[in-house]
C-alpha cells in the first residue's frame, strides 16, 4: 500500500546521532556500564555500514531496505542502547524477518488480543467459530499524530514486519514494507506487548526523531 506524504528534507544522520550519544552518555550515573572507550568517544554507534553491506542483506532478503534507514547504517552499523526500552540496533548483517525469530512471540500476542474481544467489533466470526481481526480502515490507520490509536494495528503485517532491533523490555523496532511512501520510505513501528500495539511512523527517520523526543522527555523527569 502507498502512504502519499511530503518528501524528507535532507536530514544529517551524523550530527543527530553524536548529540544522542553524547547526551545519552551524561545522562548515565553509572559509566561503569558503559565500555570505556565509548564513554571516551562519545559515540554509541559504530563504524558505517559500506554499500556493499548493505546490498548484500537486500539481496540476502530479495527487497530494497527504505532511504533514511539505509543512510543511518551508512553512519552507523547498528546502535548501542536508544532507549530504556530498546537495548540495541542490530547491524545490517543480524536483521531479518520479524517472523523467522519471533513467530511465537507473534501468535501469542494476536491470540491475547482476540480472546477478550470476542464480544466487540474488533473482531469478527467465522463460519467455523473462530475468530479473526477486524480490517482497520485507512481512515483509521494512516494517522501519525496524536490521534493514533496503537492498538488499532494490522496483525498480518507482523508476518512480513521486518525486525531491526533486539527484543527489549517486551519492544521491538520493526520496519512494515506493506505501507511505503511514494519515495521508498517503510512505514516503523515501536511494537511492545505492554502498548499494547505500536506506535507507528510513516518512516525509519520518524521513528528515530520521535524515540530521540522521548528520551530527552525522559531524562528531564528522571
Amino acid at each position: 500500500m502507498m502512504n502519499t506524504l511530503p518528501q524528507l528534507r535532507i536530514f544529517d544522520w551524523r550530527v543527530f546521532l553524536e548529540t544522542w550519544s553524547q547526551e545519552f552518555i551524561a545522562s548515565v550515573s553509572d559509566l561503569d556500564s558503559i565500555p570505556t572507550d565509548v564513554v571516551e568517544s562519545g559515540w554509541l554507534g559504530y563504524p558505517g555500514a559500506t554499500e556493499e553491506q548493505i546490498i548484500q542483506v537486500e539481496t540476502r532478503l530479495e527487497i530494497s531496505l527504505p532511504p533514511s534507514y539505509r543512510d543511518f547504517l551508512k553512519v552507523s552499523n547498528g546502535w548501542r542502547q536508544m532507549t530504556p526500552f530498546i537495548y540495541r540496533v542490530w547491524s545490517v548483517e543480524e536483521v531479518d524477518w520479524f517472523v523467522s525469530r519471533h513467530h511465537i512471540w507473534i501468535d501469542t500476542f494476536i491470540a491475547r488480543q482476540l480472546k477478550p474481544q470476542k464480544d466487540t467489533h474488533t473482531a469478527e466470526a467465522s463460519a467455523n467459530g473462530a475468530y479473526r481481526p477486524h480490517q482497520v480502515p485507512d481512515s483509521e490507520y494512516l494517522l501519525y499524530d496524536e490521534t493514533q490509536d496503537c492498538s488499532k494495528i494490522r496483525y498480518e503485517y507482523l508476518h512480513t514486519a521486518l525486525e531491526i532491533s533486539d527484543k527489549g523490555e517486551s519492544s521491538i523496532y520493526l520496519l512494515n514494507p506493506q505501507i511505503k511512501t511514494s519515495d521508498g520510505e517503510w512505514e516503523a513501528w515501536f511494537f511492545g506487548d505492554w502498548l499494547p500495539g505500536a506506535d507507528r511512523y510513516p518512516s525509519f527517520r520518524h521513528m528515530m526523531e520521535a524515540e530521540y523526543a522521548n528520551f530527552l522527555e525522559m531524562k528531564e523527569i528522571l
